[in-house]
């Protein structure tokens, strides 16, 4: 299976000057674009003696300080962050043959920063961050489902429920931010900026 991409060229003369600038006005055209789930990304981890892993998971925010998710810190990926606190996020944007690529660091979000995000969520979907352990054993789906009914009937609707202490959001803070353009032949555009000691931003074009 092989597709060729037909596409504007990307030049380094066309860039933002700092790749969240960027990122925001490719986000902006994937939306525009009516893309599904935009903000879904590939996060990959690593453990301490460099095992991999990766998932799916949705971008809730992203500003200069970086890109924002939310999960249990007990988690797998919240595991492998807390021990080894370097990850990488994909955006595949294909159908308009598009893809970005960050690098850099992970650190927890303030508690106030989570609690305002968390009281956003649905309903159910406070309810499901306490009913699930997330990564851990389940012996079946009824034990997930008897939880949440436990939950639900100790805060129904319309009733504010506590945060979880090991639930929260995690920032990743670029330092490496590569934007992908399909193109004919296989000759992509590949720009990435690379943050550099001083704290600026320079950018270099990669071979496809």
């Amino acid at each position: 299976m092989r597709k060729q991409y037909r596409s504007e060229l990307l030049t380094q003369e066309s860039l933002a000057e700092d790749p969240m600038s960027q990122f925001a006005h490719w986000f902006g055209q994937v939306t525009d674009a009516g893309l599904p789930e935009p903000n879904a990304m590939v996060l990959s981890t690593a453990t301490p003696d460099g095992r991999p892993s990766s998932r799916t998971v949705l971008l809730k925010r992203f500003d200069a300080r970086g890109f924002v998710f939310f999960t249990n810190y007990g988690s797998r990926k919240g595991a492998e962050l807390a021990a080894n606190p370097y990850a990488a996020l994909l955006f595949p944007w294909h159908p308009l043959a598009r893809q970005v690529v960050v690098t850099g660091t992970v650190s927890r979000i303030g508690r106030a920063e989570t609690a305002a995000y968390f009281r956003s969520r649905p309903h159910g979907s406070q309810l499901g961050a306490w009913a699930s352990e997330q990564s851990r054993v389940v012996a079946s789906r009824a034990e997930l489902d008897r939880r949440y009914a436990e939950l639900a009937a100790r805060y129904p609707e319309g009733e504010q429920v506590p945060v979880p202490p090991e639930w929260g959001g995690l920032r990743v803070t670029p330092e490496a931010v590569e934007f992908w353009q399909g193109h004919e032949n296989r000759l992509h555009d590949r720009l990435r900026y690379v943050l550099d000691e001083d704290g600026g931003w320079r950018t270099e074009r990669l071979c496809p």
